[in-house]
């Protein structure tokens, strides 16, 4: 018998963005390896940023962004916000759920200044990519 092709958008979602990412997927040991790094900057995020005024993208959110840039070849920040838009395991990695809006892509633009007078990013990837940090085993 065939089955009728359901038409109607689901309203609701039920499971976390998490379950969709298979438990063994590279990326989820790249995520921990950033994750340990950013707990490292924390303290230098809270002297970039002001208490007071709008909230900002979180510092911690474009770096990953980026770091996905970097490991997927993605060609621009445009084109990588887009994928953002709808590629669930870019949306998992960088701390999305599924409804968050992705930010604009001139939010890159804005922030790149504030985030390499910091110095983070070449921070984050020392402490990410630190050999003594990664063990030895990956299939790729």
């Amino acid at each position: 018998m065939r089955g009728d092709e359901q038409l109607q958008e689901e309203m609701f979602s039920y499971g976390s963005l998490s379950q969709r990412v298979p438990m063994d997927h590279p990326l989820r040991r790249v995520r921990a390896l950033a994750d340990e790094a950013m707990v490292e900057l924390e303290p230098r995020f809270e002297q970039m940023y002001s208490r007071m005024g709008r909230p900002s993208v979180p510092p911690e959110q474009m770096l990953r962004a980026l770091l996905l840039q970097m490991l997927y070849s993605v060609r621009s920040e445009r084109m990588l916000v887009e994928q953002m838009e709808y590629n669930l395991l870019f949306r998992s990695f960088v701390g999305l759920s599924m409804s968050q809006r992705v930010w604009d892509p001139t939010s890159f633009t804005k922030n790149r200044e504030r985030l390499l007078s910091g110095r983070p990013p070449g921070s984050m990837l020392a402490l990410s990519l630190d050999p003594a940090r990664i063990p030895y085993s990956t299939r790729e």
